[in-house]
């Protein structure tokens, strides 16, 4: 067990809190499109990746795994006072809270999940995947810092998909990254996440948003109908889609949380 804790802020809101944590190379700010109108019918808690933004850079590198976010996030849940809780998750973020929802169901009210390969992608081709592409990023960071991303597609700063105080605020947060952390989310985070067969098991209601303009993440939209209780819908958008789209994306969440709302 880490004693170092990651970062988060409670936003202003009426109903159960809901914790919403960003994708690689994203920080808090990845949520200010949907703040208000979230807080119609949660109190949105936006969370950073270890290393990312303002959250510290572990030494334990099991505190970067699924494990290490479900026992962040029970923490979270007992500072915050509540036993039940909305999640919210993008891309990378999507995946823990899938994790999340699979180790404690009693805690999770409800799912919002945005694009995410890692959540969906097949077991197998995946480790391939991490064990070239993605270690491969790992090292060049390692070796030259977070400016070795800084211009990478993957940087959600970069996308003029995303209206411009937002990416902004984004780019402003990515001085905060910390190299070693982003480093090991990529080599120990990105490493454990695909769900595969356990999807099967997600016992909780559930809402994937498609950002259906993200051509290579179309394919996988069949393997998260595997989730029982699943409901999918499309919106005009590419892989940012709450924040490339939020005008689609905030009715279609609020509506679907304010129906799982106790």
């Amino acid at each position: 067990m880490t004693e170092l804790e990651i970062s988060w802020e409670l936003h202003d809101g009426d109903g159960p809190p809901c914790l919403m944590i960003h994708g690689a190379l994203g920080s808090r700010s990845y949520w200010n499109e949907n703040l208000d109108a979230l807080a119609a019918v949660c109190r949105p808690v936006s969370i950073e990746l270890w290393g990312h933004g303002n959250s510290p850079t572990p030494e334990d590198p099991d505190a970067y795994g699924p494990a290490g976010y479900i026992e962040q996030f029970e923490l979270l849940r007992e500072e915050l006072g509540v036993d039940r809780m909305f999640l919210l998750g993008q891309s990378m973020g999507a995946s823990i809270m899938l994790h999340y929802a699979l180790a404690h169901p009693d805690r999770a009210l409800a799912l919002v999940l945005t694009n995410s390969s890692s959540a969906f992608s097949d077991p197998v081709a995946w480790e391939h995947r991490h064990a070239t592409m993605v270690m491969d990023r790992a090292n060049d960071i390692r070796a030259n810092g977070v400016e070795a991303v800084r211009d990478s597609w993957i940087n959600p700063s970069r996308s003029r998909s995303i209206p411009e105080r937002t990416r902004l605020a984004l780019a402003a947060e990515f001085d905060g990254h910390e190299s070693e952390g982003v480093a090991r989310s990529f080599e120990l985070t990105n490493r454990n996440l695909p769900l595969g067969e356990r999807l099967r098991l997600v016992s909780r209601p559930t809402m994937l948003t498609v950002g259906v303009r993200e051509q290579r993440f179309l394919p996988l939209v069949d393997t998260a109908r595997l989730i029982p209780d699943i409901e999918i819908v499309e919106v005009d958008a590419s892989h940012a889609v709450n924040a490339q789209n939020a005008e689609q994306w905030n009715p279609l969440a609020v509506d679907f949380l304010r129906r799982h709302r106790p």
